[in-house]
């Protein structure tokens, strides 16, 4: 399985207690790397090798979650790529 890049909005993350409990609640899961919140938009960032459905549902436990986007984990690199030729063609 290749590293992905799973957004998740979760609607009750408002404060700093919540927050704490998403993130430690997905640290559990095997396979995850890195991790990322954001209060502002009520978003959480997983990156790794992990299950996207069984994140889901750790995160159901603190509130109601909702799947934003799945995908690669490097998308950066081709967006990169694709500058680069736009640049050569003029």
């Amino acid at each position: 399985m290749a590293q992905q890049k799973v957004v998740l909005k979760v609607m009750t993350m408002t404060d700093e207690k919540t927050k704490q409990k998403a993130m430690e609640a997905v640290a559990d899961i095997y396979g995850v790397d890195s991790i990322a919140a954001d209060l502002k938009d009520q978003k959480l960032t997983v990156i790794g090798e992990m299950d996207t459905i069984a994140v889901a549902k750790k995160l159901k436990k603190i509130g109601k979650t909702e799947i934003v986007s799945v995908g690669p984990a490097k998308e950066e690199k081709k967006g990169e790529k694709k500058e680069e030729k736009k640049d050569e063609k003029k």
